[in-house]
C-alpha cells in the first residue's frame, strides 16, 4: 500500500466557547472571577482570561501558579495555593458554572450558516471543549435549542490529558471515522486549543475577534471603529503566532474561504 495525500477535507474540530457559542467567551472567565471571589480573592478577568483554553482544573492552577494571584490567596487564605485548593475552587467553579451557562449561549453569528456550507461539503462536524462533560451537557443542550448540534462532543475530563495535548482533537478523529489528520481542520479562539490542532497534525485556525483574545460581547466587537479593530486584531495575531496556527481569521462566519484555500493545497499535494 502506498500513502497518498488526502485530496480534500473530510471533517473539522471545533471549540465551543467563543467559536460556536457565547461571542467573547464570558461564560468561563466571569465564574473564575466569582469563584476566587468567594474566598475573598480579586481576580480582574483579564487575568481569568490568561489560561484560557485548557481543561478548567488546570486553568485555575495556572491561575493560582502566578505570582500576583498567588500572593493575594496567601494573604487570603494564610498559605500558598496547594493542589487541594485548586480542588476546591474548581468544586465551587462547576456548580457556578453550570447556573450561568444558559446566561452565555447564544450562537455567535454566521454560526450556523458556515456549519451548514461545511456540512455541504461532505464534512464530519466533531468538536471538544475545556469544559468538562457535566457542562458540556448544558452547552450541548443550549445549542441543541439554537439549532446546531455537533457529530461528536469531546469533553476535557474524557481524555488523559486535555489541551493543549492531542487527545481529544484525535479523538474525534477516531469516533468520526476519519481517515487522515491531513484531512481535518482544528479552529479554536485560543493557543492551547491551536497548539492541540497543530500537535494532532491538523489544520489549524485561529479566531482572532469572537472569542476570549478580544473579549468583546458581538455588539462590541461591531461597535470598534475600524482602525481600533485592526490594532486589537494586529497585537491578538501577534499573541497566536507563536502557536503557529495556518490561518487566522475574526470569527466561524469567516471560515469557508480558508476551507476552499485548504482544499486546494491539499489537491496539490500539500500537508498541514
Amino acid at each position: 500500500m502506498q500513502y497518498r495525500t488526502p485530496e480534500r477535507l473530510q471533517g473539522i474540530v471545533l471549540d465551543w466557547a467563543g467559536t460556536v457559542v457565547d461571542f467573547g467567551s464570558f461564560a468561563p472567565t466571569q465564574i473564575f472571577v466569582e469563584a476566587f471571589a468567594e474566598l475573598g480573592i480579586a481576580i480582574g478577568l483579564e487575568e481569568a482570561r490568561g489560561p484560557m483554553g485548557m481543561g478548567k482544573w488546570n486553568h485555575i492552577r495556572t491561575l493560582c501558579d502566578a505570582p500576583a494571584i498567588a500572593a493575594r490567596f496567601e494573604q487570603a487564605v494564610g498559605h500558598a495555593p496547594t493542589d487541594d485548593d485548586v480542588t476546591a475552587l474548581y468544586e465551587r467553579f462547576m456548580p457556578l458554572q453550570i447556573a450561568k451557562i444558559g446566561e452565555h449561549s447564544a450562537l455567535i453569528p454566521g454560526a450556523l450558516e458556515a456549519i451548514a456550507e461545511l456540512r455541504e461539503r461532505g464534512l464530519k462536524v466533531g468538536s471538544c471543549s475545556g469544559y468538562p462533560a457535566v457542562v458540556m451537557e448544558q452547552v450541548v443542550a443550549r445549542a441543541r435549542e439554537h439549532g446546531f448540534e455537533a457529530d461528536h462532543v469531546v469533553a476535557t475530563d474524557e481524555v488523559p490529558n486535555g489541551r493543549p495535548h492531542p487527545a481529544q482533537a484525535l479523538a474525534n478523529v477516531i469516533a468520526l471515522g476519519l481517515e487522515d489528520v491531513a484531512a481535518c481542520v482544528k479552529v479554536d479562539d485560543t493557543v492551547p486549543g491551536i497548539l492541540e490542532g497543530r500537535r494532532a497534525g491538523m489544520w489549524t485556525v485561529a479566531l482572532t475577534c469572537s472569542g476570549n483574545a478580544l473579549g468583546l460581547d458581538h455588539g462590541a466587537y461591531c461597535a470598534l471603529p475600524e482602525a481600533e479593530l485592526a490594532d486589537r486584531r494586529q497585537r491578538i495575531e501577534a499573541q497566536f503566532a507563536p502557536s503557529q496556527p495556518h490561518f487566522m481569521i475574526d470569527t466561524i462566519a469567516d471560515l469557508s474561504g480558508v476551507v476552499a484555500e485548504i482544499d486546494a493545497r491539499l489537491a496539490r499535494g500539500e500537508r498541514p
